[in-house]
């Protein structure tokens, strides 16, 4: 086993008794589906979305961290479909906002949230704010959980800055705010090669895909 899954030794031996069966991926958010497949991608197991699992509600995100919520969604799908599930929770977290929004960043404007809201409201927050004071960082954290319930969490972060205009046609949620000073353009703007090598998410996803290509392959553990 690759020493940097040693500590994974559990989940790992779990993971090779469901090969057969694909990896749930717990979220409705089509963005976030098409990151998460092309970030999984050759990992050995076939990867499917919740679209394919109607019946299944949506998991209430009622955490304080990205880690508990990432582990109950995975947790509650792998125990009612009996599959292998992987589930992130992430956000964005601004330093001038004492951390928010959080774990709230995707209900940041209310229950009836939608990106464009929510990018509205963290505007209207950071009016008149000098823009060294708008450092910010997106979070992750990736949680994989079998149908024994054997547990492995990941996390990830990128540092960044909130603009005070919307820059980019790619990615989603507060994308098109946060820029990201090393390669001068927001998560909106960079090509998902690009961006999945940085982001919050990449970084989280990469840790994982270790464990399941750990898993996937044959050797002793």
């Amino acid at each position: 086993m690759d020493k940097n899954t040693s500590e994974y030794h559990d989940i790992i031996v779990s993971l090779r008794k469901f090969m057969a069966y694909p990896i749930i991926l717990a979220t409705h958010n089509e963005g976030k589906v098409r990151e998460l497949q092309q970030l999984l991608s050759g990992i050995g197991f076939q990867v499917v979305s919740m679209a394919n699992f109607p019946d299944i509600p949506e998991v209430v995100e009622d955490g304080d961290t990205f880690e508990a919520n990432a582990a109950k969604k995975a947790r509650e799908v792998a125990v009612a479909l009996g599959k292998t599930t992987l589930a992130d929770d992430s956000g964005l977290l601004v330093d001038y906002l004492g951390g928010a929004p959080g774990v709230h960043s995707a209900r940041f404007a209310g229950p009836d949230h939608d990106d464009a809201a929510n990018n509205r409201k963290l505007l209207q927050l950071l009016s008149g704010v000098p823009l060294q004071q708008r450092t910010a960082r997106f979070c992750c954290a990736v949680a994989i959980v079998t149908p024994d319930e054997q547990v492995a969490t990941t996390q990830g972060t990128c540092e960044g800055i909130i603009i005070d205009e919307f820059r980019g046609e790619n990615g989603f949620g507060y994308d098109p705010l946060f820029f990201v000073p090393q390669y001068g353009k927001t998560f909106a703007e960079l090509d998902s090669a690009t961006k999945n090598t940085i982001s919050h998410r990449g970084r989280a996803l990469q840790k994982a895909k270790a464990i399941l290509e750990t898993a996937a392959r044959k050797g002793n553990t």
